[in-house]
């Protein structure tokens, strides 16, 4: 009995020693993380996999960080979203090319300039025009839409897709100043698994192409895919630090019905947390939005995003009906019954945890690291 009562007791002891021990070899990763913004992949790992109770450390030095490099400053984005028409057929997104339950729309360019102007009256500095990659719109129509937009002193990010080096190029001289295409992942096998007939090597060449054109160029990718490893999304950071993106756009993959993953699990809410805060401690002066698709998942997504490293939000300024119909995931926030309620709530929610809202266009402030 009394050796069964010691064993036990060295069990205890053991256990606790070893959580010491993981304690502390924890918080002096952190740190350096914190310091030196350079990590190994095993590193990472390390992190991503750290139980939810010992997230707090981590996403404290994500927020110090942040303020250090990127500034107290929450950048509003108006995100317009002008066309649900995609060629494409990703597995996962709910505007793929075949998903037929879903009513397509366009809008005309004179729709999308006066979304903008409406933008910019309501104080918004920038404008995202988001779409699939639609044919529809030629050159020349976004030229238009382009030039006629930053008539309203704004800056004008596209997410359209990929496109040639020559179309990137024509968007640029237009006066478009940012670009972003998520890599979605690095891993290119499960790449070409969910993005039947496209080229992981092309959507890399895209990224090249317009860091040569001088574009601000956001990129990221998704949380919880089906077969990703946490060494994935630590070779995903660090394919970011590489490319050194301006902006990086991390998200929670979320099942669509109406997709081929309509059944996979996904939903990695805190594990998208995690791996947005690394991302901040790697590439510490960057913009880091907080995502919709958090705040699809918890109704405080977006906020505890903001306080685990992000530093931006987009919000909505398309109508609600086009709204509902640009449906990449289900559960999308819906935006307030006008742009000007959805500018003073999205305001309310940053002065909520003592931030401000930034008054200028919001463009990575580079530092030497």
């Amino acid at each position: 009995m009394i050796f069964k009562e010691n064993r036990y007791m060295l069990f205890v002891v053991f256990y606790v020693l070893k959580e010491e021990f993981m304690s502390v070899a924890t918080d002096e990763l952190i740190r350096k993380a914190e310091n030196t913004h350079c990590l190994s992949k095993e590193e990472i790992v390390k992190l991503l996999a750290l139980p939810d109770e010992i997230c707090p450390s981590l996403f404290a030095a994500a927020d110090r960080v942040r303020a250090l490099h990127a500034g107290n400053d929450v950048h509003l984005r108006g995100l317009i979203e002008f066309s649900n028409y995609c060629k494409n057929n990703c597995c996962y997104c709910g505007i793929r090319r075949d998903n037929n339950k879903l009513r397509r729309y366009r809008m005309m360019p004179e729709t999308i300039i006066a979304s903008a102007r409406k933008a910019a009256e309501c104080g918004y500095k920038t404008v995202v025009l988001q779409s699939g990659e639609d044919a529809f719109y030629t050159i020349e129509r976004l030229q238009q839409i382009i030039r006629e937009i930053k008539k309203y002193n704004l800056a004008v990010t596209l997410s359209i897709g990929e496109k040639s080096f020559d179309e990137y190029k024509a968007y640029k001289e237009a006066g478009a100043d940012r670009y972003l295409l998520r890599i979605e992942t690095t891993d290119k096998e499960l790449y070409h698994r969910l993005d039947p007939g496209m080229s992981w090597d092309n959507r890399k060449r895209c990224l090249d192409d317009l860091k040569k054109l001088g574009y601000e160029t956001g990129s990221g990718f998704m949380v919880g895919l089906p077969a990703q490893s946490l060494a994935s999304l630590a070779e995903d950071i660090l394919f970011l630090k590489r490319l050194d993106v301006d902006m990086a756009g991390i998200g929670p993959f979320i099942p669509h019905p109406d997709t081929p993953l309509k059944d996979v699990e996904g939903k990695a809410f805190f594990l998208s947390l995690k791996t947005t805060a690394v991302t901040r401690l790697l590439l510490p002066d960057i913009n880091i939005p907080a995502t919709t698709a958090m705040e699809a998942l918890h109704p405080q997504g977006r906020i505890m995003a903001l306080q685990c490293g992000a530093n931006v939000i987009m919000p909505n300024v398309t109508d609600l009906e086009r709204c509902r119909l640009y449906k990449l995931y289900p559960g999308k926030p819906l935006p307030s019954f006008s742009i000007e309620e959805g500018r003073k709530e999205t305001e309310a929610l940053v002065r909520s945890i003592g931030r401000r809202v930034g008054a200028g266009y919001g463009f990575r402030s580079k530092k030497n690291q």
